[in-house]
Formats: C-alpha cells, sequence, structure tokens
C-alpha cells in the first residue's frame, strides 16, 4: 500500500511546486505538482503527467512549464532516477513494475485520470501505461520515445552496433560505468564539468553548440548508469502487441536528426495504434523539449483539444 511519507511546497523560478515523496513497491518516489488554480481536493480533473527517460529527472521538462496550469501537472522521478534513486529496487524493474509504480505514485495523490507525456524511455512507458489503464489515460504525447529499435538493441548490443551506433554506444558506456558503482557515477559527474560531456552528448542534438551549459552538467547529473542499464534490460523480451488496446488520442513525435528514435519506430506504432498522430520535429535531435519547447507545447495543445485551451 502506498502513502504520502513527506510534503513540502518550494518555488522553481516563478513556478510554485509541492514537493512529495510517495512509496511504491518499487522505492520512494519524488513528485513535483504544480496545481491548477481551483484544483480540488481529491482532485476531478485529469492530471498532466510527466515521465522522464532513462537518463533524465522531472527536470527534464522544467522547459515546459508555465505559470499558470489548467490542470494539475504531476512531475515524477520515478524510482532509481533523481530523488528517487535510494532505496530503488533495481532487481524488480520491468516494464510492469514501473507503470504500476507510476500508477501507485497517482491512486495516492487521488488522480483517477490522466494525459500522460514522456520522454525516451517515459514515452516508452507511457504507452505501456496508456495499453493497461486505457479507461483512466485520455491522452498520450510521446516525445522521442525508444521503442522497437531499443528493445532490439538490449537482446543483443552488439548485432545492433551498426545500425544504431549512438544507443549501442551509450547503452555500452553506462553498463561500464554500472560496474564501477558510485565511483562510476562520480566519475560522470566530474567528466559533466568539463568541454568533453558536451562533445560527449552532443549527437543528441541538432545543434550541440546552441545547448546552455548548465543543461549539459544537469544531464551528467542526472545519470544513474545502473538504473539506466536495467530499464533498458526491461524493454529487451516486452511485448508491444499490447499496445492495440490504446484507445487514446496518441502523439508521437522525434527529431529530424534523431539518433535514438529511428522513423523505423513511428512507422511500427502506427501500425498498432489506431489514434496516433506522427510528428517530426525540424532541427532537432533527441531533446525536443531542451531544443524545440515551444514546438512540443504546441502540439501538446493540439492533441488536448477539445478539452485543453490552445495556445495563442
Amino acid at each position: 500500500m502506498t502513502m504520502i511519507v513527506q510534503q513540502e511546497t518550494a518555488r522553481t523560478g516563478a513556478i510554485a511546486l509541492e514537493r512529495r515523496v510517495v512509496s511504491t513497491k518499487l522505492g520512494p518516489a519524488a513528485v513535483r505538482i504544480q496545481h491548477a488554480a481551483g484544483s480540488g481536493n481529491p482532485p476531478t480533473a485529469a492530471a498532466e503527467v510527466y515521465l522522464h527517460g532513462a537518463a533524465g529527472t522531472w527536470t527534464t521538462f522544467s522547459t515546459l512549464l508555465s505559470t499558470e496550469a489548467d490542470a494539475d501537472r504531476v512531475l515524477i522521478d520515478l524510482p532509481g532516477w533523481g530523488e528517487s534513486t535510494t532505496g530503488a529496487r533495481l532487481e524488480d524493474f520491468s516494464v510492469e513494475t514501473i507503470g504500476r509504480a507510476v500508477v501507485e505514485v497517482l491512486d495516492s495523490l487521488g488522480y483517477r485520470q490522466w494525459n500522460l507525456v514522456g520522454h525516451s524511455m517515459g514515452g516508452f512507458l507511457a504507452l505501456h501505461i496508456a495499453a493497461t489503464w486505457p479507461e483512466r489515460t485520455a491522452s498520450v504525447a510521446a516525445v522521442s520515445a525508444t521503442t522497437f529499435a531499443v528493445s532490439a538493441a538490449a537482446r543483443g548490443p552488439l548485432r545492433s552496433l551498426s545500425g544504431f551506433p549512438g544507443f549501442v554506444g551509450m547503452l555500452l558506456a553506462m553498463r561500464s560505468m554500472a560496474a564501477l558503482g558510485a565511483s562510476g557515477s562520480a566519475l560522470i559527474r566530474a567528466i559533466g564539468a568539463t568541454p568533453l560531456m558536451g562533445l560527449l552528448l552532443s549527437p543528441l542534438f541538432a545543434d550541440p553548440s546552441a545547448v546552455p551549459g548548465h543543461v549539459v552538467r544537469r544531464l551528467a547529473r542526472d545519470a544513474r548508469p545502473a538504473s539506466f542499464d536495467a530499464a533498458v534490460r526491461a524493454t529487451a523480451h516486452y511485448d508491444f502487441g499490447r499496445w492495440r488496446a490504446i484507445r487514446c488520442p496518441v502523439l508521437a513525435t522525434r527529431g529530424d536528426r534523431d539518433v535514438f528514435t529511428p522513423p523505423s519506430d513511428l512507422s511500427r506504432l502506427a501500425a498498432l495504434v489506431p489514434h496516433v498522430r506522427l510528428v517530426t520535429i525540424p532541427r532537432c535531435g533527441h531533446f525536443a523539449n531542451i531544443e524545440q519547447p515551444e514546438q512540443v507545447l504546441r502540439l501538446l495543445d493540439e492533441l488536448r483539444v477539445p478539452s485543453g485551451r490552445r495556445r495563442p
């Protein structure tokens, strides 16, 4: 049974975020909530739920936040990442258990329905939740979801190396760092303070020179090699046929220079999911929320119309 074990309110810039820590079967999950004006207790409107990737935290989505929210925004550090690292049970990781942990968090907070926004691994997770809890999922935005190609790489990294070098290279590097334990994470953070990290991360962006240094340092700080490896392994034998049960509208995007989400991933998704819109974002790599946040916000508004309000 889940319970809220900590609660506090802080401000990120001009945005007030309530912080809670919720226990789940995979370990504690730190959560930030931006409450909409007039939101009830318990909440009655569908929440906007943000799910980060295997190399991120809730801060992945900071560029998408605004001072006013039409619905409560829930940003989760998944067990194993960010402020949810301590006590995470990586040995129990699977797509199913991580999905259940998200729903445990949302149930504890009183949300009965949700609009899911997932980046990278978070997009994979959002699609799984939509298929497993279709009556509770109002929409899914999968931003550069890492799905079919990553699953194949998890089953055979060396077989995938020639066709998927960017991801396989990162996977092998993360596994090497994970083998070093805490020293591996410390090494990544140390490199993150040097220009070398910008060079190592450059394949993830369409214009690496335009990415602020603090973003590069944050990505290095957020790296959790063992969690990354466990998450990738969890995708290896996933049954993608389950996604035929998705009923809600789905937005699936990739950057036109995205090395982690190939065009074939979107094509295969469209063959499974009946109500999907595919968008390739120009001048963009794997992190559209960093390189093209205004475009992502417009697409999210369009996905939620008529229930949402379109930005001018």
